[in-house]
């Protein structure tokens, strides 16, 4: 059982790593440079309860896209300018 529980607990690491991955390729192609990726996880976990105030809800889709809407506009200084986009 311990076992069992042990490698429960080691896959769930490894998507969470792998969600945070995600997170950062999608904040890139938002618009985010590499260089402020880390700190754009921060901001984005920050701006999930600025735009839903709080509020506990499921995440989906449109939630999610709403959040990285959120760091664009309020956060242009992460962001890398159009003619930088290849």
């Amino acid at each position: 059982m311990q076992e069992k529980l042990s490698e429960a607990e080691r896959e769930i690491e490894e998507l969470s790593t792998q969600l945070v991955d995600m997170l950062e390729v999608a904040l890139y192609f938002a618009g985010v440079k590499k260089e402020h990726l880390r700190d754009a996880i921060e901001i984005y976990l920050n701006g999930i309860d600025e735009v839903f105030d709080n509020d506990e809800g499921e995440m989906g889709v449109d939630e999610i896209i709403q959040v990285i809407e959120h760091i664009q506009k309020t956060k242009p200084h992460l962001l890398r300018n159009h003619h930088d986009f290849h």
